[in-house]
C-alpha cells in the first residue's frame, strides 16, 4: 500500500536547527569581551629610529628680526600678547632678558588673538644642565590651534608640534622634537645640544569643515627646525590624543598654545615669536 511521504517532522527539524543556530549566535554574541582600553604606548613607534644630522651653526644671540607685516608675539618685553589658558587671566611665565620661561604648575598659555592659516616662527631653549630622559627632559608643546574652549573638549590638546630635549636622548619617534606628537615622525634629528637655541619656522593651514560639521580638508603643516625641513607639507589626522586616536571636530580660528607639561625637569625658554597670517 502506498504512503504517503510525511515532511512535517524534517521541516520541525530544520526549524528547531534554526532557532537554536540563532539562540547559540545570539549567546555568543552576547558573551564577547569589551576590548581592551587603549593604552598610551599602543600609539608610540620607536623603530624606525630618526637619523640625527647637524645643523649648520649659529651666532650666539642671533635672531631673525620679523618682517614688516608680522604680528610680533613676543618681543623680548612682556607677555601681554598671551593669556593663562586654565584661568583666561594674565600669563604667569617669567619674563627676563628678553625671554621668558615656563613657570612650572601655571598651566599653559594661549595667545589673546585667533588665528587661521599663517607662518610661525619661534624660537625655544633647553637649559643647558638639563635633567631626565625620554619624554621627562624639558618637554613642551606648539599647539597650532587650540579650539578647546569652543569644542568644550578642555582635556584634548589640538595639533601639536613636540618641543623636547632629543640631543642624545632618544624616545619614541612619533613623539621626539620635530614630529607631530603621536602622529607624523620628524623627518631627521636636527636638535642643538642644551643651552644652544632652536628654531622652528613653520607654515600651517588650517582644517576646513562643511556645514553639517565633518571635514571637508584636513590641516597641513610644513616645519623647518634650525634650518632643516622635518615636516614636509604633512597632513595633521585630527587632535593630539596622548591615549587613543585622533579626530576632527569643527571649530574656527582659534588660539595658539604653548604647554606647561609639568614635568620634573628644568622648565624651557622661547624667545623672538612673530607671525605672519596667510
Amino acid at each position: 500500500m502506498y504512503k504517503p511521504i510525511s515532511f512535517v517532522k524534517p521541516i520541525l527539524s530544520l526549524i528547531g536547527l534554526s532557532l537554536f543556530s540563532f539562540a547559540h549566535a545570539q549567546n555568543q554574541q552576547a558573551q564577547v569581551p569589551e576590548p581592551m582600553p587603549m593604552k598610551p604606548q599602543m600609539t608610540e613607534f620607536w623603530e624606525p629610529e630618526v637619523k640625527v644630522i647637524t645643523p649648520g651653526a649659529m651666532p650666539a644671540n642671533q635672531m631673525m628680526p620679523p618682517p614688516s607685516d608680522a604680528i610680533v608675539l613676543f618681543d623680548g618685553k612682556d607677555l601681554s600678547k598671551w593669556r593663562s589658558k586654565k584661568d583666561g587671566g594674565e600669563a604667569k611665565w617669567k619674563v627676563e632678558n628678553g625671554v621668558f620661561t615656563v613657570a612650572k604648575g601655571t598651566g599653559d598659555i594661549s595667545t589673546k588673538q585667533k588665528f587661521e592659516d599663517y607662518q610661525l616662527h619661534i624660537e625655544w631653549q633647553i637649559p643647558s644642565d638639563i635633567q631626565g630622559q625620554s619624554q621627562a627632559r624639558g618637554n613642551s608643546g606648539v599647539f597650532l590651534q587650540d579650539p578647546s574652549e569652543e569644542v568644550k573638549q578642555p582635556s584634548d590638546y589640538w595639533y601639536e608640534v613636540q618641543v623636547l630635549d632629543n640631543y642624545n636622548n632618544r624616545t619614541y619617534a612619533n613623539g621626539q622634537a620635530g614630529s607631530l606628537y603621536k602622529q607624523k615622525t620628524p623627518l631627521v634629528n636636527a636638535m642643538r645640544k642644551p643651552g644652544e637655541w632652536n628654531v622652528y619656522d613653520i607654515i600651517y593651514t588650517a582644517p576646513r569643515f562643511k556645514e553639517d560639521g565633518s571635514l571637508f580638508s584636513p590641516a597641513r603643516v610644513t616645519v623647518i627646525h634650525n634650518g632643516v625641513l622635518v615636516q614636509n607639507n604633512a597632513e595633521i589626522r585630527g587632535h593630539t590624543a596622548y591615549i587613543g586616536i585622533p579626530f576632527y571636530k569643527k571649530h574656527g580660528k582659534a588660539p595658539i598654545t604653548l604647554q606647561d607639561h609639568g614635568d620634573p625637569s628644568k622648565p624651557i625658554s622661547f624667545r623672538n615669536i612673530w607671525l605672519r597670517e596667510l
